[in-house]
């Protein structure tokens, strides 16, 4: 039984997050039905990152097995012709045995990107956060120190869903200026539903100057929701990479 693993690229906009859900277009159920018609039979496709509604992907893994001795050139081809045009992969190899694109990984990188100009493009509205007024990122980098490391990520999370651990650990944290973009770099073993984009919405309080790198400590260490930022928009975050 071969465990053929791929490499994926798309556009989350039109999908309701990776995994299958009744009544609603998802990129899992989309991918599934190629890999299902190349194949001629049933099987499973697993992801490195179950990724929300309308995230998009740079460095999605997913895997899947097969008994067929298609080779990867054709795979990709394939399901490329099959798949819509904002999703592709990007690549196919084949992988251990034992290889899970999920719980292999031992780091998923996120990018949360920021156009910060006066106005709003028509070109990038679709994969950015219009923010037309200033940030300090200097204080936003000095809050963010605070997160490095194993931490309860309850305050970060979506609002009232449940977790047997929110512990996570993270890397690496972020804002970097380039001209008029800023992105938020941010690497960890795993993240909560909704923590990236919650950790970045606390963060602009900070950049702000309405809140301290005291005070967002206080809230990481209160484990409540109620008091982070708002969620931003989904729309500006994208995984760029899970390392293995």
């Amino acid at each position: 039984m071969r465990n053929i693993s791929l490499i994926l690229a798309y556009d989350g906009t039109n999908y309701h997050g990776w995994q299958c859900q009744p009544d609603v277009v998802t990129v899992e159920e989309t991918l599934r039905e190629a890999v299902q018609k190349i194949l001629d039979h049933e099987t499973k496709v697993y992801a490195g990152a179950r990724t929300d509604s309308g995230v998009h992907a740079l460095g999605q893994v997913a895997n899947f097995h097969t008994e067929k001795g298609i080779g990867h050139l054709n795979l990709t081809k394939g399901l490329n012709s099959l798949l819509p045009s904002d999703i592709r992969v990007m690549g196919a190899s084949d992988a251990d045995e034992d290889f899970h694109a999920r719980y292999s990984a031992r780091s998923k990188t996120y990018v949360y990107c920021i156009l910060n100009d006066l106005l709003n493009s028509p070109f990038l509205s679709r994969y950015v956060l219009h923010w037309p007024w200033s940030l300090d990122i200097p204080a936003v980098n000095e809050a963010l120190k605070w997160i490095l490391g194993e931490h309860d990520f309850s305050a970060f999370k979506k609002k009232d869903e449940p977790y047997r651990n929110p512990v996570r650990e993270v890397k690496k944290a972020r804002f970097v200026r380039k001209g008029k973009m800023i992105y938020f770099v941010v690497e960890g073993t795993g993240f909560l539903r909704y923590m990236v984009r919650t950790i970045v919405g606390t963060a602009f309080l900070v950049g702000q100057g309405k809140i301290s790198s005291v005070e967002f400590k206080e809230i990481l260490e209160s484990k409540e929701r109620e008091r982070a930022g708002q969620t931003m928009p989904a729309r500006g975050l994208f995984l760029k990479k899970i390392r293995y």
